[in-house]
């Protein structure tokens, strides 16, 4: 189980756990006390950024300093909101929220199927949130660390979802069902509630089911979260 890393006074870049690193955080433009942040991966295959968010920019040196990124991978099509990363990073995006990211920068490539990168770093879409919803497992060696994004993250402490068309329900229960059987230690997603941390440390696969099934729960029942 990867463990939380000291922090540094004034920093760019926080050290969450062994490899990986947080931008500055900037809020939700339309949910105040939310906090987005993006992550620095660091791989020996190249490190990779995860999401989308001004936080690239703010931090783009102490990236540069540690060897830039070799992929900036998004979770889904509303991280084309806040525009081109402030950083020279080539863009990866499921194709079918391509369409939206490419309208606010250079894609380089896309994803269609579940698929591994270097064999460290898996893809796996799990649409729902949007159609092109795309989470990513990486295993660091000292743990295993999934990235939902908004399919599912953390709101006061709870597992969420965040449905926002009904015609894409039961895809979204289909991801959550595959969700539930992932094995991870750690749920880094896009954005929290700033009333906690940002990633939830996972102890069982036990707890792992218990709190997806809620979500399952809620989202078959005609929720929105």
């Amino acid at each position: 189980m990867p463990q939380p890393m000291p922090q540094p006074e004034t920093s760019q870049l926080e050290n969450l756990l062994k490899g990986l690193l947080a931008t500055p955080t900037a809020r939700l433009p339309y949910q105040d006390n939310v906090l987005l942040r993006s992550y620095l991966l660091q791989r020996p295959a190249g490190n990779v950024i995860i999401y989308n968010s001004p936080g690239i920019g703010s931090a783009h040196q102490a990236i540069e300093e540690l060897g830039g990124a070799v992929r900036l991978l998004i979770n889904h099509a509303h991280e084309a909101m806040y525009g081109a990363p402030g950083l020279d990073v080539p863009v990866y995006v499921h194709s079918r929220d391509r369409a939206e990211v490419a309208a606010a920068m250079e894609v380089a490539g896309v994803f269609e199927d579940r698929q591994m990168i270097d064999g460290d770093l898996e893809v796996i879409p799990t649409p729902g949130h949007t159609a092109g919803t795309a989470s990513y497992l990486w295993d660091s060696g000292d743990g295993r660390f999934l990235f939902t994004g908004d399919f599912l993250w953390i709101e006061h402490g709870e597992w969420k979802a965040v449905v926002l068309d009904p015609s894409l329900r039961q895809a979204y229960l289909d991801s959550l069902a595959l969700v539930r059987e992932l094995d991870f230690d750690v749920l880094v997603p896009w954005g929290t509630t700033d009333d906690g941390p940002p990633f939830a440390l996972v102890g069982t696969r036990a707890e792992i089911r218990s709190r997806v099934d809620a979500v399952i729960n809620r989202v078959r029942a005609g929720g929105t979260r």
